[in-house]
């Protein structure tokens, strides 16, 4: 494959899953501001809409550029994203573009030319542009950790999750920067240090659906908390096969057990969130985030069991 191929491919398949991820934190951030925190509102949608935009240039110039594996894995969009951006336009009045999630669907798989020159500018321009977009996200996320820490400002979000959401940025930050750099995303060689990172993601996301449930679903409830405890472990297995203490195929095995009943459940809560059967306050486009992330961290799984 050539380098620039890699380039151009890598880039691609990592605005698609995490341009759509920091456009939803924009939105999460959005919602969680009380009246007198507008000025912090208008920077979230500002930041939402930038997002927008980079993820439609993204998409105009991805079609034959991204692997099937990329398209195929659930991570992109799923079957419930276009459904959860409406319900959660109806819901709050935030108008979101859901001609972004169509163009999506009609992506098809790779057939890169190597001699296309003006796309690797192009895909070199977005890149620099993302590194600005994500390191003032970045910053922005700090600043409201920071207020709420400290007391000085209140959101429904939790400050875990918006620590989370902030950890989710800069490892975009970082493999954007290491494309820019002209390296290959290695991904494989660091195995054990993307399942910690991905396991703690998905035991906060466990955690934090627990907290969002009604306190009247027990069995729901159970089940999240649950699945905390279960990558609870997994995080310290994954330090453990770091230290060589026990084997690294073991824990990837595991892990990918684990995330696989974990993105069933998150499924199957989406669902119901988009039916109405599940009373609790996770906006329907959450559901959705999460349930992509876990899809996300299954391809990854699968490629690190090869």
């Amino acid at each position: 494959m050539f380098p620039k191929q890699n380039f151009v491919k890598q880039s691609l398949e990592l605005h698609l899953f995490f341009g759509r991820i920091m456009k939803e934190h924009s939105l999460f951030l959005e919602l969680g501001f009380t009246p007198r925190d507008s000025k912090f509102k208008d920077q979230a949608d500002t930041f939402r809409k930038e997002f927008d935009r980079l993820l439609c240039e993204v998409v105009c110039i991805s079609n034959g550029n991204v692997s099937p594996d990329v398209l195929q894995s659930g991570e992109v969009i799923t079957q419930y994203t276009l459904d959860a951006e409406m319900a959660t336009s109806f819901l709050t009045g935030i108008q979101i573009p859901s001609e972004i999630t169509k163009e999506q669907m009609d992506l098809l798989d790779s057939r890169y030319d190597p001699c296309n020159q003006s796309l690797e500018q192009k895909v070199c321009e977005i890149n620099e542009r993302a590194i600005e977009l994500i390191t003032a996200l970045i910053k922005f996320k700090r600043t409201i950790l920071s207020d709420v820490l400290c007391c000085k400002m209140f959101t429904v979000n939790y400050p875990l999750l918006i620590d989370h959401i902030t950890r989710e940025a800069r490892l975009y930050l970082q493999m954007v920067q290491c494309l820019q750099s002209g390296e290959d995303l290695d991904i494989e060689n660091n195995a054990l240090e993307f399942e910690v990172f991905w396991n703690r993601i998905m035991a906060e996301h466990s955690k934090f659906i627990r907290g969002l449930l009604d306190p009247t679903e027990d069995d729901l409830i159970n089940t999240a908390n649950n699945f905390g405890n279960e990558f609870d472990q997994l995080i310290e297995e994954s330090k453990a096969a770091m230290d060589n203490t026990i084997p690294a195929t073991q824990v990837t095995a595991e892990s990918l057990e684990a995330t696989k009943a974990l993105r069933d459940f998150k499924a199957q809560g989406t669902q119901g969130i988009l039916e109405c059967k599940v009373r609790s306050i996770i906006i329907p486009l959450l559901g959705d985030h999460v349930l992509r992330e876990a899809n996300h961290y299954l391809r990854l799984l699968k490629m690190f069991k090869r």
